[in-house]
């Protein structure tokens, strides 16, 4: 009897172990970015510089996600858009720290039996708040005139699309992420100069990689099919 009531318990834990798959996901992610930046400043002359960043991701679901972020980068510019000379340029250093919340469309409607849908469900916009830790410096015809180190709050906005890679239980393991994103800075003085009525922004074209790395739990769709 014992044998008979083990037995059934086992085949019982395949039976829901085979219902959850293409159901189950991780709710833990680490990742790795790396993008290219452009100033968009009190600056004409729009150098592309670089930037590389670390993630950690809390999967609320599979398509809401809450992300913490770290990215070290720089921005640059030239010919400066007022009455000075135009041999004026900066170069500015960061590093940043930042949450942001991505809702995915797959959260908002039913990509089932779909290919269409299916395809969609992956775009995702994102917004939040974090913090710029910047080191200013501040040329004049190729020297050195001014050095300054501050923070600045800034407002990243992102829109991006992210492949889903699963392993041989239908789980998603591995995301590639390409993204674009308006970082809008809380001050006109992220260059060095005070000018016009807007405050300084960059943008970024981003690429990423997130790696499942445990907390499996299930959703109430499909998330492979």
């Amino acid at each position: 009897m014992k044998k008979l009531i083990f037995s059934l318990l086992i085949c019982l834990s395949a039976v829901a172990a085979k219902a959850q798959i293409g159901y189950n996901y991780s709710q833990y992610e680490l990742g790795f970015t790396a993008g290219v930046n452009t100033q968009h400043t009190d600056f004409i002359k729009k150098n592309s510089t670089y930037a590389f960043g670390g993630q950690f991701t809390y999967n609320f679901t599979p398509y809401i996600n809450f992300m913490a972020e770290v990215n070290v980068g720089a921005l640059r510019g030239d010919s400066i858009i007022t009455s000075l000379p135009s041999n004026f340029a900066y170069n500015n250093d960061y590093t940043s720290v930042a949450f942001r919340a991505q809702l995915q469309a797959g959260e908002l409607f039913d990509y089932s039996r779909s290919p269409f849908g299916n395809a969609l469900k992956n775009f995702y916009i994102s917004g939040g708040v974090g913090v710029l830790y910047t080191d200013l410096k501040v040329y004049d015809t190729g020297q050195l005139s001014a050095e300054s180190k501050g923070s600045s709050i800034f407002i990243p906005a992102k829109l991006g699309y992210e492949f889903k890679f699963f392993n041989s239980y239908n789980e998603p393991f591995l995301k590639l992420d390409l993204g674009y994103q308006l970082n809008y800075i809380m001050s006109d003085n992220f260059d060095g100069y005070t000018s016009g009525k807007y405050s300084d922004a960059f943008t970024q074209f981003s690429v990423g990689l997130r790696f499942a790395i445990g907390g499996t739990t299930s959703y109430r769709k499909a998330i492979h099919w």
